[in-house]
């Protein structure tokens, strides 16, 4: 049941892309849907995919769909969501995985993107860490601090959201706008009082330079990451044939994770460089359709209650 509606929700997403289109307005509900192409047109075709460490790439590979595809896919790695989603909205990259905050973000800059598919991960990686010594020891002891987030990634959408549960704004703290990399030097070199970040990031600063969770997305975070493609991909009738594919290929590879915990585990780790057993699930993310509990609004998932600073 679990891989059937994973796999529908995969076929009807690009389909519902011109219907719900994030940040593309009338144009993508106006769109008409391309016919789907030959075998011999689809065989020309390169889906060129946005990616991020430990991600979309990885899952696939490891649960063989990259195997006998019927067109070349080229990946790319970003080091967040909000990069990925203007390189889909510049036509850059066809489609990518994202957290749950940049899509909103891009819908407000109207970008020329689309969410085609969703899914839910563990949510405790999602993490707001200080330094194993700091005298910071609940969210409102940040007061003054800097925080380090990328800005406009689901880390920042959900340091927004912790904020405002212990009384703070984005006036009672200075925000350090970081990629990751930046972040984990900016971190640890003492240039940070805390870091907002995600999974692997969360773990590699627990591992390697002795960060402290101070809250992660446990009870706070829905754990949503969509699948966004750009426009100009949605509207190529061999591009989205292989969306189609693709999305149905990514679907599947989800379900596999979740009954092949142990051999996913070592393929993140090897691509992540980091050991399964220290990240706080255990293991690596592991993604399933939405709860549909948790949806709204004509099937979309909603967003975090905070996601604009």
């Amino acid at each position: 049941m679990r891989l059937r509606r994973a796999v529908a929700l995969a076929v009807l997403g690009t389909v519902a892309a011109v219907l719900a289109g994030c940040g593309a307005g009338e144009h993508a509900r106006s769109a008409e849907v391309p016919a789907p192409v030959s075998a011999a047109d689809l065989a020309n075709v390169t889906l060129r995919v946005g990616d991020q460490k430990g991600g979309s790439q990885a899952l696939l590979k490891a649960a063989g769909k990259l195997d006998d595809l019927p067109y070349r896919i080229e990946f790319s790695t970003f080091t967040s969501g909000p990069p990925l989603l203007e390189a889909a909205s510049a036509g850059a990259v066809d489609i990518g995985r994202t957290g749950n905050t940049p899509p909103i973000f891009a819908a407000a800059a109207n970008a020329k993107i689309a969410v085609v598919a969703a899914a839910q991960r563990d949510v405790a990686g999602d993490a707001l860490l200080v330094p194993q010594d700091s005298p910071v020891r609940r969210v409102g002891d940040l007061r003054g601090k800097t925080i380090g987030v990328a800005k406009g990634s689901s880390a920042h959408g959900q340091l927004l959201y912790l904020l405002r549960e212990a009384g703070l704004s984005t006036r009672d703290v200075t925000l350090s706008y970081l990629q990751p990399a930046d972040a984990y030097s900016a971190f640890t070199q003492g240039r940070l009082d805390a870091w907002a970040v995600w999974e692997p990031y969360s773990s590699q600063a627990r591992l390697e330079a002795n960060g402290r969770v101070l809250a992660d997305g446990t009870g706070t975070a829905n754990g949503y990451t969509f699948q966004v493609a750009g426009l100009e991909a949605l509207s190529d009738a061999g591009k989205h044939t292989a969306l189609k594919d693709y999305l149905v290929r990514l679907a599947q590879a989800q379900h596999w994770a979740q009954t092949h915990r142990e051999d996913w585990a070592r393929v993140w780790s090897a691509d992540t460089g980091l050991d399964p057993r220290g990240r706080p699930g255990g293991g690596p993310d592991l993604r399933r359709p939405p709860d549909p509990a948790r949806r709204h609004g004509g099937g979309i998932p909603a967003g975090p209650r905070e996601c604009v600073p």
